[in-house]
C-alpha cells in the first residue's frame, strides 16, 4: 500500500495530525499505524477483585491504543509556555499558544462543550506561594475529565475513520528510507509513504531510540522526572483546586537547591496503575461527572534529574528505581507520611486505621528503600512548604505512592517544522523529547500537518 502520509502513533499528536490533514486537504490518502487497540477495545483487567494488579497483557491498554497513554487520563490540557513541553523554542510563543488555543477549540466542538477553562491569571494564590517561597506558574487549564475526554476522542475517531486508513494492533517495527520517501516496516509487510510523521509518545521511548540510531538522526539526553503520587482529602486542597483547578507549583529545596514541583493534579479524583515497558508506576485520573468523583485529591510531586557525561541514560535511572519499587511490592508501595518520616514502613492495619481511605489497592512499605536520599529529602521539604499554603498535606495519614516516573524520549533534532535531518521525515509528540503534554503534543500535530499541506 502506498500512501501519502503515513504516521505512526494514534495518541493526541498523530490524531491532529491526520484531523488537521484532512481540513487541509481531504484527498490526500493517510494512514494511522497504532500499536494498540481501538478506542472502544481499551480495557484494562484490573478490577480491584478478581484482579487487582497488572497482569503484564501484551498491549497495555492503559497506555496504547487511539488515544495513547492520554485517553485515560484527566483531560487536563494546559494552554502555557510555561509549562509542558519546549514547543515553543521551535514555532515560537505566540504561534504555539495560538496552536493550543485551536486544539482547546477543536475539544469543546467535538464533545467538550461545557467543560470549564480555569486560569491562574491575576490568582491571590500567586501573592500567598510567594510569600511562602513557592512560585505558582502560569496556565489555563481546560479540565475535560477522563469521561468527556474519552467522548471526544471517540468522536474524533468517528470523524477520521472515513477518511483515513487506520491499523490498530500493528506495532511498526521500523523506518526505511527510500530514493521518494519511506517504508514503514510492519510485521505483515512494508507500507511507503512520501511523508511519514512520528508520534509514538512516552512508550515508544525505545522504539524511537533505535530508528534514531538505525536512521543516524541526531538526538540529546533529556531529564526523567522521579517523584511519589500524594493523596490526601479533597478538603485539604479544595481552596486551590476549586478556583485553579490544576495548580502548577514549583520549590527549591533547601538542602540541595533542588526543584520539586506538582504536578497533574486531580481533585476528587483516584490514583491509578500505568505499565510502562513492563514497569509499574502511579499516575491519578479525576473525572466532569460528580458520580464518579472521591474524596480524595491526588497530585504528583516530582524531582527533575538531569545527567552529564558519561551517563546519558536518564530513563535506564528512572527505570532501576522504579523496578526497585516493584522487586519490594509486587508493584507500587503505599505509606503514609508519618510514618515516612519516623522510619518506619507502613503497614496494612496502620493504612486501615488512617483518617483516609486509599483510592488504589498497593502494597504498604517504605519508600526510603526504594528512592534516593536526595530526592526523598526534597519531597519532604516539598511537602512541608505546601502545608502552608494548604494547610493538613503534611499530615501523618497523607498518602504516598510510588513511585511515579515521567520518561522523557531523548530529544530528537529537528527543524522549525518539526522536521528530521531527512525531508519528509518529521517527528512530533512526546517521542520527540520535545512535548510533555497533551496541549503540547496536539499541537505539534497540528503544526506539522500545516507544513506538509501547505
Amino acid at each position: 500500500m502506498k500512501y501519502d502520509v503515513i504516521i505512526i502513533g494514534a495518541g493526541p499528536g498523530g490524531i491532529f495530525a491526520a484531523y488537521e490533514l484532512m481540513q487541509k486537504n481531504a484527498n490526500l490518502k493517510v494512514a494511522v499505524f497504532e500499536a494498540g487497540h481501538p478506542l472502544d477495545k481499551r480495557h484494562c483487567p484490573i478490577d480491584g477483585e478478581k484482579v487487582k494488579g497488572c497482569v503484564s497483557c501484551k498491549s497495555c491498554s492503559i497506555m496504547s491504543g487511539f488515544g495513547g497513554a492520554g485517553a485515560f487520563s484527566d483531560g487536563k490540557y494546559n494552554i502555557t509556555n510555561d509549562f509542558g513541553g519546549t514547543l515553543f523554542e521551535y514555532i515560537g510563543k505566540k504561534q504555539a499558544l495560538e496552536l493550543m488555543h485551536y486544539v482547546d477549540e477543536i475539544n469543546l466542538q467535538y464533545g467538550g462543550e461545557g467543560t470549564k477553562l480555569y486560569t491562574t491569571a491575576g490568582s491571590r494564590f500567586k501573592t500567598l506561594c510567594i510569600q511562602n517561597d513557592l512560585h505558582l506558574l502560569d496556565a489555563s487549564v481546560r479540565h475535560l475529565g477522563t469521561d468527556k475526554n474519552y467522548v471526544v476522542l471517540e468522536n474524533l475517531y468517528n470523524e477520521l475513520k472515513e477518511k483515513v486508513d487506520f491499523y490498530f494492533d500493528t506495532p511498526v517495527q521500523t523506518v526505511k528510507r527510500l530514493e521518494s520517501g519511506y517504508a514503514v516496516v510492519c510485521g505483515d509487510g512494508e507500507y511507503t509513504c512520501e511523508q511519514c510523521v512520528i508520534s509514538v509518545g512516552r512508550i515508544g521511548s525505545k522504539w524511537m531510540e533505535q530508528v534514531c540510531e538505525e536512521l543516524n538522526i541526531p538526538t540529546k539526553s533529556n531529564r526523567v522526572d522521579i517523584g511519589v503520587r500524594v493523596e490526601l482529602p479533597a478538603a485539604v486542597f479544595a481552596h486551590l483546586t476549586d478556583e485553579l483547578y490544576e495548580s502548577k507549583i514549583v520549590y527549591r529545596t533547601e538542602k540541595y537547591g533542588d526543584r520539586v514541583r506538582t504536578f497533574c493534579m486531580n481533585p476528587k479524583g483516584a490514583v491509578v496503575t500505568e505499565n510502562t515497558n513492563g514497569i509499574i508506576t502511579v499516575n491519578g485520573h479525576s473525572y466532569e461527572d460528580p458520580a464518579l468523583q472521591t474524596e480524595n485529591t491526588n497530585f504528583a510531586l516530582l524531582v527533575a534529574k538531569h545527567f552529564t557525561a558519561p551517563f546519558e541514560d536518564s530513563n535506564g535511572y528512572g527505570e532501576s528505581i522504579a523496578r526497585l519499587s516493584n522487586m519490594l511490592g509486587g508493584g507500587v508501595i503505599v505509606q503514609r507520611f508519618g510514618d515516612l518520616i519516623r522510619g518506619r514502613r507502613s503497614t496494612q492495619n496502620r493504612i486501615e486505621e488512617a483518617f483516609i481511605t486509599p483510592t488504589l489497592q498497593a502494597t504498604p512499605g517504605d519508600l526510603s528503600l526504594v528512592l534516593p536520599k536526595r530526592i526523598l529529602d526534597g519531597i519532604i521539604e516539598m511537602i512541608y512548604a505546601l502545608d502552608k499554603v494548604a494547610p493538613g498535606t503534611a499530615n501523618d495519614d497523607t498518602l504516598l505512592y510510588g513511585v511515579e516516573v515521567k520518561f522523557y524520549n531523548m530529544e530528537v533534532e529537528v527543524n522549525e517544522q518539526l522536521e528530521s535531518c531527512y525531508p519528509g521525515l518529521y517527528i512530533i509528540g512526546d517521542g520527540s523529547g520535545i512535548t510533555h503534554s497533551l496541549s503540547h503534543a496536539s499541537a505539534s500535530g497540528v503544526h506539522v500537518a500545516r507544513s506538509i499541506t501547505q
